[in-house]
């Protein structure tokens, strides 16, 4: 009987039931198994000041439906931002006239983030919108087209709060402003790389230094550095990555073309695979049908 194929996640895991540990938890149509394991690369923190502004809004209840509400929506794009909302929410809640936010459009750019605010503790719950975008790219259009409907009694639609993290892109800001909308964004937490990273994953990879295949999946250009070294594929001199061994037993997938891109450009490795949509079933496909062209 074959081992199991390890998947090494670069991620945290989903606390909300993460669908990358179910999908590479089942068989391959070839029968291969694999055995999916979490190394976290990130640390979060919440950002006081930001999460004082987003309490004062709530506190104040300026987002609603309702004319003179500061704003008529909201945006995520992230699972940490949720986590923070979440932890304000929970503050809120018994106050009077709470919830107050059923009324209201909030847009989530993914899977895994919308599973995450669905299970904001509220009822009514939140509706959410967007989870089949799967990028800043496809929900930003998605956003002006539905919004813009939810609100067509209105002369001018109501701005548009983003929590963000102190790191990200700016494709959805630029869509909307471009379109004359008003998008207030509040960085809500802060991200770097956590310093145990390059050690946890050098320790997690000795144990299965003997298995003769194994896939390490890249969720982001954070840390890609510390992953090629703890690789022992990096070359500290010049900051580029070695050439590839021909018999080697590790390969490298990325979510998407950012750090796909990023790997290439940055380190001059080109990984193995990487997903043409940016999900659990995307990494799958890329990684079985690899595996099925060899």
């Amino acid at each position: 009987m074959s081992p199991k194929i390890p998947v090494y996640l670069l991620k945290t895991k989903s606390s909300a039931g993460d669908h990358y540990e179910e999908k590479f938890s089942t068989p391959d149509s070839n029968g291969s198994k694999y055995d999916p394991e979490f190394v976290p690369v990130l640390e979060h923190q919440f950002d006081d000041q930001g999460m004082a502004k987003v309490r004062g809004i709530l506190k104040n209840k300026q987002i609603g439906r309702t004319e003179g509400k500061q704003y008529g929506g909201m945006i995520f794009t992230s699972q940490r931002a949720v986590e923070a909302f979440t932890k304000l929410v929970e503050e809120g809640r018994g106050e009077d006239n709470w919830p107050f936010l059923q009324d209201i459009p909030v847009y989530s750019v993914g899977p895994a983030t919308t599973r995450a605010l669905k299970a904001v503790p509220q009822v009514p719950a939140l509706q959410v919108f967007g989870e089949h975008t799967g990028n800043g790219e496809t929900l930003a259009p998605y956003i002006l087209d539905h919004y813009r409907a939810w609100y067509k009694d209105r002369e001018s639609v109501p701005a548009l709060l983003f929590l963000v993290g102190d790191k990200r892109r700016d494709t959805i800001p630029k869509v909307l402003n471009g379109a004359g909308w008003q998008l207030d964004e509040v960085v809500i937490y802060g991200t770097g790389e956590m310093k145990s990273f390059r050690d946890d994953l050098s320790q997690r990879l000795q144990t299965t230094a003997d298995r003769p295949r194994r896939w390490v999946v890249v969720f982001s250009p954070s840390g890609c550095d510390s992953m090629l070294s703890a690789l022992d594929l990096l070359d500290e001199s010049s900051g580029k990555a070695k050439p590839k061994e021909p018999n080697r037993s590790t390969y490298i997938a990325t979510i998407g073309p950012t750090t796909r891109d990023h790997l290439i450009h940055s380190f001059g490795y080109e990984p193995e695979v990487s997903a043409e949509q940016p999900s659990p079933e995307g990494v799958w496909n890329a990684i079985t049908g690899y595996r099925t062209l060899e």
